[in-house]
This record gives C-alpha cells, structure tokens and sequence, in this order.
C-alpha cells in the first residue's frame, strides 16, 4: 500500500520565515527594543549584552545576521565585529554596527573592521527591520 500525501503537499517542510539575528548591545533598553521589533517582524532574536557573551553565542548559534554596539565594555563593537570577520565561518554573516552617534569616523572605522553598514540607535522598528531586509532577505 502506498501512502500518498495530502493534496497540495510538496513533502517539504517549510524553513522558518524570519532570520536568526544576534543583537549585542550593553544597553538592556536598546536589546529589548530591538528584541520586540524582530520578533514582531518575524525573526528569531538571540540577545548578547557585550562582545565576549556575543562571540559565544555567535560560535552556538550561527546566527544570520549581527547587531552590534561599538560603545561596549571589555570588548567593544569593533573589536567584536574584527573578530567574527576573521573566523572563516562567520566572514559571511552580515553585521551591521549601532551607535549613538553618527559620525563619518565611526562609520568608516566600522567598514575598516567588516562592518556591513551602520544604524544610529534610538532606531525605528522600520529601520531595524529595513536593515534585515536588506542584508538577510536580499542575500537569500
């Protein structure tokens, strides 16, 4: 006896709509904000609250797509970015810097670590979820 599947089945299971994104900022304010917002666009969020907590869970994880605060304790946003960037298996993973300000330096000393782009905080739902449009949905 053959088992046939349900009308309009592919035999598939279906992946997970949203991304798997890592936010690491030291700011419980800012990663809560940031976690609300990708939830509700669909993402699965995982939380760091500074470099050495994210490159842990960058290792277990292998999340989609970063961000990262550069003002940080112990081990800021562009040593973090530096180092995620240099290990071969998560060069690909985009990561997008957050900062309170919007300075040119900033922005260019991020491009210089790997950063893919730059989001000044307090961001917009609609700016954090247009950045992941950007570099998960358009990468896939």
């Amino acid at each position: 006896m053959e088992i046939q599947a349900p009308a309009g089945a592919t035999g598939r299971t279906s992946a997970p709509l949203g991304a798997k994104v890592l936010v690491i900022d030291d700011s419980n304010t800012i990663r809560r904000s940031a976690e609300i917002f990708l939830r509700q666009g669909g993402h699965e969020v995982l939380l760091a609250e500074d470099g050495f907590d994210a490159l842990a869970k960058v290792s277990d994880h292998d999340p989609e797509l970063i961000f990262c605060d550069i003002l940080m304790p112990r081990l800021d946003g562009y040593q973090t970015c530096a180092i995620i960037k240099r290990n071969p298996r998560f060069a690909h993973v985009p990561v997008i810097m957050l900062s309170s300000k919007d300075g040119l330096f900033d922005k260019a000393r991020g491009r210089m670590v790997g950063s893919d782009d730059y989001l000044t905080k307090p961001f917009t739902k609609e700016q954090l979820l247009r950045a992941v449009d950007v570099y998960w949905r358009s990468a896939r």
